[in-house]
């Protein structure tokens, strides 16, 4: 859209799968010039320019969008739709950036944030974005019971559910459970987090309980980042039961000890990419078009909705 309200912005897409093309057509409808590298194999919109490498893609770009799973130690780009060899961002690669570029990322690696300290980029660790997070929290729970129906011959009506961790996704995935009908066991360290599942008509328990109900679950959905579901847990689970681990990787299962007894468990994280990448774009739309208009001193962008239906925030 010439003259949008990002016309002055060009942005760097790096990486990624089908939810940065949500974005892409966003950024587009809103006037900003958009390269992408890595993404050679991704039906991006018609309008985005396509650069060989991470350098050509940066040079003079005011804001650079990286992928939701990160950019590792060593600077490699996570990107399954790339083509190419192995995309890397570097610091000679930052450098062709504006100064004072904002650098928009999942999670970012040590140079990424000391960059940040010494003032050369702007940051945003979307993964640590409330908004991001409460927002992701709906396909992620989706996700999970889809996979969950997927694998176990049961019904989520008339089951019995645990979800350990009471925050953003644990907090929705329980409620969905509640609504499909599955009495709904909501774990949780914290007394705040306990009063606020049983708030919304779960049935809260500290996890010095788990040892004590797992013989009666259907379903164990793990959201703590930690070592929480341990042999002895998973050998007292019936044998139909399924277990569905949404913490971020290694997760909170003992995997070895699940294959050992013959346990259905899976490690299941970034649902929303994989079940629903145009709905979990949408969102990641809302949530990059509000930095880059924050960072542009251009204000909220929710009237600048280049897309009819599409979720920006005021």
């Amino acid at each position: 859209m010439a003259g949008g309200p990002l016309s002055h912005l060009t942005v760097a897409v790096l990486g990624g799968d089908r939810r940065e093309a949500e974005v892409i057509r966003e950024l587009l409808g809103l006037g900003a010039a958009v390269v992408t590298a890595g993404r050679e194999l991704a039906p991006d919109p018609e309008g985005a320019r396509r650069a060989a490498l991470a350098a050509e893609a940066l040079q003079s770009a005011a804001a650079v969008l990286g992928p939701m799973p990160g950019v590792g130690e060593d600077g490699r780009v996570w990107a399954p739709m790339a083509a190419r060899p192995p995309l890397y961002l570097t610091g000679p690669d930052l450098a062709r950036l504006e100064p004072g570029a904002l650098v928009l990322v999942g999670r970012a690696n040590a140079h990424l944030r000391g960059l940040e300290r010494e003032g050369a980029i702007g940051l945003v660790e979307l993964a640590d974005d409330d908004e991001m997070a409460i927002l992701n929290s709906v396909p992620t729970a989706e996700g999970a019971l889809q996979l969950a129906m997927e694998l176990s011959p049961l019904t989520i009506h008339g089951s019995t559910s645990a979800v350990l961790g009471m925050g953003r996704t644990g907090l929705t995935l329980a409620r969905l459970l509640a609504a499909l009908g599955s009495r709904t066991l909501a774990l949780a360290r914290k007394a705040a987090d306990r009063a606020r599942a049983f708030a919304l008509g779960h049935e809260p328990l500290p996890f010095s309980q788990l040892a004590a109900i797992a013989g009666r679950l259907d379903f164990l959905f793990n959201t703590v980042p930690a070592p929480v579901v341990g042999r002895g847990i998973l050998a007292s689970l019936p044998d139909a039961a399924v277990v569905i681990d949404l913490a971020s990787a290694p997760g909170g299962v003992d995997f070895a000890a699940a294959t050992d007894l013959g346990r259905t468990a899976v490690l299941a994280p970034g649902l929303p990419g994989k079940v629903a990448p145009v709905s979990a774009g949408r969102l990641l739309a809302g949530v990059v078009t509000r930095h880059l208009a924050e960072y542009s001193g251009e204000g909220g962008v929710g009237e600048w909705s280049s897309r009819e239906g599409a979720l920006v925030s005021p």
